[in-house]
């Protein structure tokens, strides 16, 4: 294999402190990077259906809440980690693009709930559909192995990282 950005930049390291021990680097740096570069090929599939990741999220949430596809506000707040001032701005423009709907709460006659329409549940399929094509043209430079080698290796370590301390 050849060396990438993160060996470059490991080795200057190693030359300026080789007293810091930067073997745990050659992981979490990659992590790091591969974060906003996954982010940059999402948004790009996203782009095409004129959605952000965010707003996949939102309708994502609704979507797989199951049928009637019914959420709060709260509980998309909660689900999505934004503030209830988020979720209204996602809502809003939701809402204008036909994607959601807001109800009232009949458990709240101050509330709303927030339904995914027949419209949303249209592009939220499509969206999620050719990410996943994404995904998987991704995924093929690795054998089956790999992958569930992979994804035990990435579990674990995003299990120490949610867990609380």
């Amino acid at each position: 294999m050849t060396d990438d950005f993160t060996d470059r930049l490991l080795a200057k390291w190693g030359t300026a402190r080789p007293d810091i021990d930067i073997a745990s680097l050659q992981v979490t740096a990659r992590l790091a990077r591969i974060g906003p570069l996954l982010a940059r090929r999402q948004e790009a599939v996203f782009d095409r259906f004129g959605l952000s990741r965010g707003e996949v999220g939102m309708l994502s949430a609704l979507r797989t809440a199951g049928p009637p596809h019914r959420l709060s506000p709260t509980r998309l707040a909660q689900g999505l980690m934004l503030s209830s001032a988020g979720v209204t701005s996602r809502l809003d423009r939701m809402e204008r693009r036909g994607f959601v709907l807001r109800l009232p709460d009949p458990e709240d006659r101050r509330g709303v709930i927030v339904e995914l329409t027949e419209a949303g549940v249209e592009i939220v399929d499509a969206a999620v559909a050719a990410n996943t094509t994404s995904d998987r043209e991704l995924m093929e430079r690795f054998d089956l192995q790999e992958i569930e080698t992979l994804e035990g290796l990435l579990r674990k370590f995003l299990g120490g990282l949610e867990s609380p301390s």
